[in-house]
């Protein structure tokens, strides 16, 4: 489960930013990860529940929000939802667009506590 590890990633970066600005604890994450970034959402999910125990993540809120994936047709310049790589433009029927999002795996924001409070 390459899930866990990404989990483990996520958590070593957020605390890592958090720490440069002398947070105590984070209190919410972000992430944004497209539909074709391979990630499964339910594992990742699980993984981050696991992670997260004994870090500065431990009480926080994670939210993930799902970037579905869209291309854009090299022939007809025409924007369509995807689902695969390989998926034909609707309009002209074209094999050949470049994917202009959902590969996304990245944290959005994080919010942090600092020891004021």
């Amino acid at each position: 489960m390459h899930e866990f590890s990404i989990a483990m990633s996520i958590i070593e970066v957020a605390e890592k930013e958090a720490l440069a600005v002398e947070a105590v604890s984070i209190s919410s994450l972000i992430l944004d990860i497209g539909t074709m970034s391979g990630i499964e959402y339910y594992a990742l999910d699980t993984a981050l529940e696991m992670a997260v125990k004994d870090t500065m993540l431990e009480k926080s809120i994670i939210t993930v929000n799902k970037i579905q994936a869209s291309a854009k047709c090299s022939d007809c310049d025409h924007t369509f939802i995807i689902e695969s790589i390989t998926d034909a433009c609707p309009e002209c029927g074209s094999f050949f667009s470049d994917v202009i999002s959902g590969n996304e795996l990245k944290i959005k924001s994080i919010t942090v506590e600092d020891n004021t409070k």
